[in-house]
């Protein structure tokens, strides 16, 4: 078994590589190592798999993202698990295959059914660690009383009398003549008689089930992970996909900056006149920081690594605490009177406003 690569390695491109260069490069290493091209060739399938697997993650923004910022675990964290054999390649890029070579469209036999979305809120916190939730989602599936026929039986299907089965009809004069699909089946061939009473013929019924889903570490808002397998059912065919779109809440004390966890601490103007020490909570616990002598408004304090934790080609984040000098805005006599004494002592006249340095700089410009 080949050990995981670097999928712009495998695809032999730039990180910076636009879709339609990846698409360029796909196609070459596709029609290369096809299987219809190199038939019991295991190097080969396991080479075309490789490169299918890397250009399904970078021509989607979202995965190609998370990939740039966690690597393979970063994705394998977000539940993608690349493809298991040639027929998934297949079913996923059928269209692909047929834009690319014109062949492919006969492994598309076993329909698949819709991709299923769903939004989930997250808080500030597990957006930043990760964790395992359960998650209740409504899909369609399969009727389990009719089976995905739609009929209240097996004998209310009957055979088409438009089309006689064929689910085709012919028109036309002489020589020239023109199929078209058989407007009462639908090209199926056949009619329901009687429908299912549980899914009213609609072959489908709503189930609310309980899946896990696994919260990447540094999650944002709009990054989102597949659950393979998991989304609508079709009959006769394989399940679609489920989607999970994170939405992180907002917090009432702490922001993203990229990797960076930032908050502000107020401190009192005597703490930073005289400097002090501040307990200040973060996501992993409250720390201790120092605030010098004569701190200013707007200065910040940085914890290392305090913030959102590094996967794959990025280092994790800091904490950053700016600080926020609180003016006291009701003193009592005491007070005031302590303060224009620091005031006179510091040769301040707080009484006359256009006293001071702001004065000052005003007579020179007029």
């Amino acid at each position: 078994m080949m050990s995981k690569r670097c999928y712009y390695e495998v695809l032999g491109i730039a990180r910076t590589a636009a879709p339609d260069k990846l698409k360029k490069v796909y196609r070459r290493l596709a029609l290369k190592y096809h299987p219809d091209r190199c038939p019991d060739d295991p190097e080969a399938e396991a080479r075309f798999k490789e490169a299918s697997e890397a250009y399904q993650v970078l021509i989607n923004p979202e995965k190609r993202s998370i990939y740039d910022r966690f690597g393979h675990a970063g994705l394998q964290n977000s539940g993608y698990r690349g493809f298991t054999s040639a027929s998934d390649i297949f079913s996923s890029f059928s269209d692909i295959f047929d834009d690319f070579f014109g062949f492919g469209s006969r492994r598309r036999s076993v329909p698949r059914g819709e991709d299923a979305r769903f939004d989930l809120d997250i808080s500030f916190k597990d957006a930043v660690f990760g964790k395992a939730q359960e998650m209740e989602v409504t899909r369609l599936i399969v009727c389990p009383s009719c089976g995905g026929s739609g009929a209240e039986s097996a004998a209310d299907v009957v055979t088409c009398p438009t089309c006689r089965g064929r689910g085709t009809l012919l028109s036309g004069l002489g020589f020239v003549q023109i199929s078209s699909t058989c407007p009462r089946c639908g090209g199926a061939g056949r009619i329901v008689k009687s429908r299912c009473r549980v899914c009213r013929g609609k072959r489908l019924v709503k189930k609310k089930a309980k899946l896990h889903v696994d919260i990447p570490s540094g999650v944002e808002t709009g990054n989102y992970i597949t659950l393979k397998g998991k989304g609508h059912d079709v009959p006769g065919g394989v399940p679609g996909d489920l989607h999970v779109v994170f939405h992180v809440l907002a917090h009432d004390f702490f922001e993203r900056r990229d990797n960076d966890i930032v908050c502000e601490a107020p401190i009192s103007f005597v703490q930073a006149v005289l400097g002090t020490t501040i307990e200040v909570p973060t996501l992993r616990g409250s720390r201790r920081l120092t605030v010098a002598p004569g701190t200013q408004t707007g200065t910040v304090l940085r914890i290392e690594g305090e913030g959102v934790p590094g996967s794959g080609f990025y280092s994790g984040g800091d904490m950053l605490v700016k600080l926020a000098v609180k003016t006291p805005t009701k003193l009592t006599a005491e007070q005031e009177a302590l303060l224009k004494e620091f005031a006179r002592v510091s040769g301040e006249d707080v009484s006359d406003h256009r006293t001071g340095a702001f004065q000052r700089i005003a007579e020179k410009i007029f």
